[in-house]
């Protein structure tokens, strides 16, 4: 049996016409030979009655300190009605299908509710009904703890939902169906020219998403990437789309230095320095020690002998500053501040591309508050103002417009 697991985010499940078009797509693989397995979102967005920010804010309103396990276990309703909906669509369509909730199809997490980690799949049940002939919906974005409680992924979680299932089912690929036509050079919202790359290396793709685009969830790039399942990025409409493949069979141009920028709003830099009664020995294992015991993530880690610079998420930025002020450490905060970033293969070893980022951001205006680079990225940070400015001139800056000559 040739398997291939579609996946379907909200916004290509909010009306009937959408789901119909799903419809069509699960058709159209089963006529081509494949039995899908699907795996479904919660349909719309903020505001949409089944949505999940509509779940939260329904929860906070009656009480604001919801406890983390009754809060997976209202917003996991959203999948399964997405599920059960798209189960009935296809019945009726002529197909025999049927709906999962994720704890069904054997996907076993850890306790850390709102953000629990898959630790295995158990797929017999979920194949069982597949042998039989079934089109099996599953209800992404949750699963079950080994003593039976309900959890959620955290954000993006139906798409590790979709891949731990390619992954577990032994896929021949996995589909990811959203409401663009593939991974684009840069946020379209903010690049209308940016370009659909019609391939890209799994590397490419989770640091991608890391950085910010969110297009696909980077848990799901990392299960993808170790089973070697591939993966194909589109959107419900049609259109080629995007195709993931492992670097050695990477149709792309040796000599493509940036694949894509990304960006990530609403943060934050600190920057920490000793007290009267300090001295700048050890002060970087204190103070990160004490932000990691508040469960605060750190991002853009400058060390210098007399200072530290880092930056964290906006939202948590007085808290943090309180706890490092509480050591005896002097803090200043800078809010209202974005990270830049490229992302690329081919910028390893490849000398003058930190210039070319430099430099077009000087001469655009834009001031360079904190940057960070790996092999394949460079991040820049710089104030929410000039965010706009600074992804569109990078974008023109590597020429990422143009059409390259991959093959698709």
């Amino acid at each position: 049996m040739r398997l291939i697991v579609q996946k379907f985010g909200g916004t290509s499940l909010a009306t009937p016409r959408q789901r119909a078009r799903v419809v069509e797509l699960v058709r159209e693989a089963v006529e081509t030979g494949f039995h899908p397995v699907v795996v479904v979102s919660a349909m719309g967005r903020a505001g949409d009655p089944y949505a999940t920010d509509t779940f939260i804010q329904l929860a906070l309103q009656i009480y604001p300190d919801t406890a983390a396990r009754e809060m997976d276990l209202l917003i996991s309703c959203g999948e399964i009605i997405s599920a059960v909906l798209v189960a009935n669509a296809l019945r009726a369509a002529g197909l025999d299908a049927m709906a999962l909730a994720g704890g069904q199809a054997g996907i076993i997490t850890d306790s850390g509710f709102g953000d629990a980690r898959i630790i295995r799949v158990e797929p017999e049940h979920l194949l069982r009904h597949v042998n039989e002939g079934r089109i099996v919906v599953v209800a992404g974005f949750q699963g079950v703890t080994e003593s039976g409680d309900i959890t959620t992924l955290g954000r993006g979680g139906s798409d590790t939902t979709a891949a731990a299932l390619a992954a577990a089912l032994g896929a021949e690929r996995l589909e990811i169906y959203t409401d663009v036509d593939g991974v684009k050079t840069a946020d379209p919202d903010l690049v209308p020219h940016a370009r659909t790359l019609r391939v890209m290396t799994y590397q490419e793709i989770a640091q991608m998403a890391r950085e910010g685009a969110r297009v696909v969830h980077p848990r799901a790039v990392d299960i993808s990437m170790r089973k070697g399942v591939p993966v194909v990025v589109r959107s419900s409409g049609g259109g080629e789309g995007t195709r993931i493949v492992a670097p050695r069979l990477s149709e792309v141009r040796d000599d493509r230095v940036v694949t894509g920028v990304t960006h990530l709003p609403g943060m934050a830099q600190l920057t920490v320095t000793p007290g009267e009664d300090k001295t700048a020995a050890g002060m970087a294992r204190t103070v990160f020690r004490a932000l990691a015991d508040r469960d605060i993530s750190v991002d853009l880690i400058n060390v210098f002998t007399d200072r530290l610079s880092f930056t964290v998420s906006q939202g948590v930025a007085d808290r943090a500053a309180s706890v490092l002020r509480g050591l005896g450490y002097r803090v200043e905060v800078r809010k209202d501040c974005a990270k830049v970033s490229i992302v690329g293969m081919g910028m390893r070893g490849r000398p003058g591309v930190m210039a070319r980022v430099v430099e077009s951001l000087h001469g655009a205006g834009v001031q360079i508050l904190q940057t960070s680079d790996s092999h394949m990225t460079i991040s820049c940070l710089v104030g929410q103002e000039d965010l706009v400015r600074a992804v569109r001139t990078l974008h023109d800056a590597f020429d990422l417009a143009e059409e390259s000559e991959e093959r698709s």
